[in-house]
């Protein structure tokens, strides 16, 4: 059974900035892809961020490009997504995802993703 718990939300300035965490209970943790995405009030879910098994490949949304750094720790069963000069639209809540077992690759694609968390609310006020 496979459960991801996201952690590291918060109400902050702009121009502030955010590390998320997302914890996986599932064995193998190091053979699954990983994504993050958001949702706003009143819009649909969107990709953010997703990575690889091994990290080598990583791809980003284009209006958090050059902002979030997304990463993972296999060995901790961790993903994270460091956000930095956090602006109001990036506020939503924040979901990490994580692909089938034995899918390593990286997806920007919703629908690929069986398994989510609960979420983690990000803030950003201006």
């Amino acid at each position: 059974q496979v459960q991801l718990v996201e952690s590291g939300g918060g109400s902050v300035q702009a121009g502030a900035s955010l590390r998320l965490s997302c914890a996986a209970s599932a064995r193998n943790f190091s053979r699954y892809g990983m994504g993050w995405f958001r949702q706003a009030p009143g819009k649909e879910r969107e990709f953010v961020a997703t990575i690889s098994w091994s990290a080598t490949f990583t791809y980003y949304a284009e209006s958090v490009k050059g902002r979030f750094t997304i990463s993972r720790d296999n060995a901790k069963n961790m993903m994270y997504l460091v956000m930095n000069s956090l602006k109001p639209e990036d506020t939503a809540l924040y979901y990490c995802a994580m692909k089938p077992a034995g899918d390593y690759s990286a997806s920007q694609y919703s629908t690929t993703y069986p398994y989510w968390g609960q979420g983690t609310q990000v803030t950003v006020s201006s």
